[in-house]
C-alpha cells in the first residue's frame, strides 16, 4: 500500500511539472511589433518581429498567407507552433512571434516560432 502511494505521489508531482512547463507568457515583450509593410520595406535578415493581423489561407507545405491591413506577407509556421486550446480560421486575430527570413534570391517570409491568441 505503501508504494502505491509513493508511486501515486510521484506520478501527481511529475504531471503537476508538466503542466507547468507548457504554460505560455501573455505579457509585455522587448520584441517589437511591425507592420508587414514596415518588415518588407525595411526588415533585416533573422530580425526578431512581432505581427498582429490575420492568417487569411495556407498556401501548402506549412506555408500560409498573413495579412496585416498594411499588407500581406508569407508566414511559415510548423505543426508543432498551432495553438492546441483555440481553432485559427481566418476571421482570428493573431500574434505571430519569430524571425524574418529576407531572401536575396527569391520570396522572403516570415519564420513563427509561436502564435499567440490575443
Amino acid at each position: 500500500m505503501k508504494h502505491i502511494l509513493t508511486a501515486t505521489a510521484v506520478a501527481l508531482a511529475l504531471g503537476l511539472a508538466t503542466a507547468g512547463a507548457s504554460a505560455q507568457y501573455t505579457g509585455p515583450s522587448s520584441i517589437p511589433a511591425v507592420t508587414v509593410k514596415a518588415l518588407q520595406a525595411d526588415g533585416k535578415d533573422d530580425q526578431h518581429a512581432v505581427l498582429r493581423g490575420k492568417i487569411v489561407s495556407s498556401v501548402g507545405d506549412e506555408r500560409y498567407l498573413f495579412s496585416d491591413g498594411t499588407g500581406q506577407m508569407k508566414v511559415k509556421i510548423k505543426q508543432k507552433v498551432w495553438p492546441a486550446q483555440k481553432p485559427v480560421d481566418a476571421n482570428t486575430t493573431v500574434e505571430l512571434v519569430g524571425e524574418y527570413d529576407k531572401e536575396l534570391i527569391g520570396e522572403s517570409h516570415f519564420d513563427v516560432k509561436e502564435i499567440r491568441l490575443p
